[in-house]
């Protein structure tokens, strides 16, 4: 029921009619005190106890210690599990040391928590498997797949066997960099030492060969889990959806989709919420929204991700005025729009030439407590350059640093692309300059729209030494940037500068 307000009502009750409270009271209300996240008062209450002569367990500090997590205060709760360890407060026992640590890695902490775990190494308090399994997991999300396998080895050599546990998270962090005979090489590991693969390393594989456009590869892991009487599940079935939705394949989809009554399940949000994507994404919104309308009919409530992408299907359709319904449909059904809706309408606005409305729409959604992103101004500083409005984008992308944003290479590309589209070559080139100053470095992309630019105003001359450097730095011209290049050629058909320049950037086919 999870009625945690109630649950402190009811101690005052009890202080109040004097009723006996021991160690597991206070306990409970911790408990209560840091779900809320409140651990402050949490603080309080085992202040009010421990004046009344009742001492704190390892419980006690473990619940404290995952309150001040829930809390957000990363600082104070190393503090306190390293104050445990030096004043000896109380004996860490394994769920002590695996909140703190796993505390530390699901912040975002997770240098600190491998410290963490080598300076427990060194004490009488050995982190066990679930603890190293923590620090990898940690390690493999931020892409530091090669220190985790390290600290695999580690393990070994400390006489701690990885599990299952262990071992997915590894099988995930190579499959996101497309390590596959290193997966191979775990995988075999695994059998070699007995550890048997469960549906959610499959569901990893299916998962990262779909998103690498291997379908058929998913499909044969499918067999394999049938073969090994291991049952595919809704995640199994929603990641081959995706997989045929990323390849356009939305009739394939649609039968793996169908097929899950057959297999015993029942479709759920998620998969419901990526077959929708797939259709929005094919332009079939007809299909999206017949989809959309049945999910309650199924018993399943929309979220705020599915609102997302029908709303984003409907207005890349032209539907706008569907497009703003929904979006008031789902305030009234209490469904709270998140950064990525206002995101979206915003795009919308600006992109039917309606800037002033844009706006108004941010400060709107400032107002209901939604906090603007570096892709919130982004699509604005869009919109003016698509407005014709150059000083007032410059102006914008002046201003990020007051409002706690760093520009990124998109921000500076699309203003630096405007300002050649408009002309104003020298003021680009500063730019430029300032860009790199800032750390952040042109890319590809940089070059293809400062050229596009330049070539639509028939300035092939101003153009060159923008291709030059584009060259210099190992960038290629994309298929717009190729077709103007070759249809300037074809213009000046001696123009043997152009033409040299041509094989250089233009892709080999």
């Amino acid at each position: 029921m999870k009625q945690y307000s109630v649950a402190l009502k009811l101690f005052d009750e009890m202080r109040q009619s004097a009723a006996p409270m021991n160690e597991y009271t206070m306990n409970i209300l911790i408990n209560c005190c840091c779900l809320l996240k409140r651990v402050d008062v949490g603080f309080a209450v085992f202040g009010i106890f421990f004046k009344q002569g009742y001492n704190a367990n390892v419980v006690t500090f473990t619940t404290l210690l995952k309150g001040l997590f829930l809390d957000g205060k990363v600082a104070d709760a190393e503090k306190l599990f390293k104050q445990l360890l030096i004043l000896r407060l109380c004996e860490p026992n394994d769920v002590t040391i695996l909140t703190a640590i796993d505390g530390l890695c699901k912040t975002g902490h997770v240098i600190a928590a491998n410290e963490l775990l080598c300076l427990l190494e060194n004490t009488i308090y050995k982190p066990n498997v679930m603890a190293y399994s923590a620090v990898i997991d940690g390690l493999c999300k931020v892409g530091m797949v090669d220190n985790a396998l390290e600290l695999k080895s580690r393990m070994f050599d400390k006489g701690i066997s990885p599990d299952v546990v262990t071992y997915n998270s590894m099988i995930q962090g190579l499959c996101d960099f497309g390590r596959w005979k290193e997966v191979k090489h775990l995988l075999d590991e695994m059998v070699n030492h007995k550890i048997c693969l469960t549906v959610v390393t499959f569901n990893i594989l299916v998962d990262s060969f779909c998103k690498e456009g291997n379908v058929k590869e998913a499909e044969d892991v499918l067999e394999i889990m049938k073969q090994q009487n291991i049952h595919p599940d809704i995640v199994t079935y929603t990641a081959l959806i995706d997989g045929y939705c990323l390849q356009g394949k939305m009739d394939k989809a649609k039968q793996v989709f169908d097929s899950l009554t057959g297999n015993g399940l029942k479709p759920c949000i998620m998969s419901y919420g990526t077959l929708i994507n797939g259709y929005c994404k094919k332009g079939k919104v007809d299909e999206a929204w017949r989809l959309f309308l049945e999910v309650s009919s199924k018993g399943l409530e929309h979220t705020i991700t599915t609102y997302n992408i029908m709303i984003h299907g409907l207005l890349s359709e032209g539907r706008i005025n569907d497009g703003w319904k929904l979006f008031n449909d789902m305030e009234t059904r209490k469904v709270h729009p998140n950064l990525s809706t206002y995101n979206i309408l915003l795009e919308c606005l600006c992109k039917t030439h309606q800037i002033s409305e844009a706006f108004s729409f941010l400060r709107a959604m400032e107002d209901k407590g939604a906090s603007p992103d570096i892709i919130t101004y982004r699509i604005l500083i869009n919109g003016l350059c698509r407005d014709g409005k150059l000083e007032d984008a410059k102006h914008l992308l002046n201003e990020f640093p007051s409002k706690g944003l760093q520009p990124d290479c998109q921000a500076y590309t699309i203003v630096v692309g405007s300002l050649c589209h408009e002309g104003f070559v020298d003021e680009a080139k500063n730019l430029l300059v300032k860009m790199e100053r800032s750390g952040c470095a042109p890319d590809s992309v940089t070059y293809n729209s400062i050229i596009q630019g330049l070539l639509k105003r028939k300035e092939v001359c101003k153009a060159m030494p923008f291709l030059e450097e584009m060259y210099k730095r190992g960038f290629s011209a994309d298929a717009a940037t190729s077709s103007m290049l070759i249809n300037h050629l074809q213009i000046y058909n001696k123009d043997v500068v152009l033409l040299e320049m041509i094989k250089k950037v233009v892709p080999k086919i």
